[in-house]
């Protein structure tokens, strides 16, 4: 079950909303800054080409868990038959910075009526400052 499940008309200023939805549940479930901006990033671009996708009334749905130091996000659209656009005619730099900011990235264009962007990500460990190191022996 998500641990946040999120569904929006396909239009582009909603992409920004589903963007702080994604990045308050990674910084909740201890996400280190960088990561929050990879994920923040992915998320745009996912959501993006969903609204790109999705006609009429339907809507774009995103699921975000996280699970066991692991954050998976599914973002689907509703694309009507004969609407999608083909792979070819996709924006390769948005499948590129997808596929650079997520560990782990399949699109699923399968189905004729819907398509699904999956990512995945692990939280790091937190770096250690300068100032907690153990000091070294005696």
């Amino acid at each position: 079950m998500p641990t946040v499940a999120l569904r929006f008309s396909p239009l582009a200023e909603h992409v920004r909303t589903a963007r702080l939805v994604a990045v308050a549940v990674a910084r909740r479930a201890g996400f280190e800054e960088t990561q929050l901006d990879e994920i923040r990033i992915a998320i745009g671009e996912a959501c993006a080409r969903a609204v790109l996708r999705t006609r009429g009334d339907a809507l774009v749905t995103m699921d975000l868990t996280d699970d066991d130091d692991r954050l998976d996000v599914v973002v689907r659209d509703a694309a009507a038959v004969g609407g999608v656009p083909h792979a070819d005619d996709e924006d390769p730099l948005a499948l590129a910075l997808m596929a650079g900011m997520a560990e782990d990235v399949s699109v699923d264009d399968s189905d004729s009526s819907a398509g699904a962007v999956r990512m995945s990500w692990s939280r790091q460990q937190p770096s250690a400052s300068i100032g907690d190191s153990e000091p070294a022996g005696p």
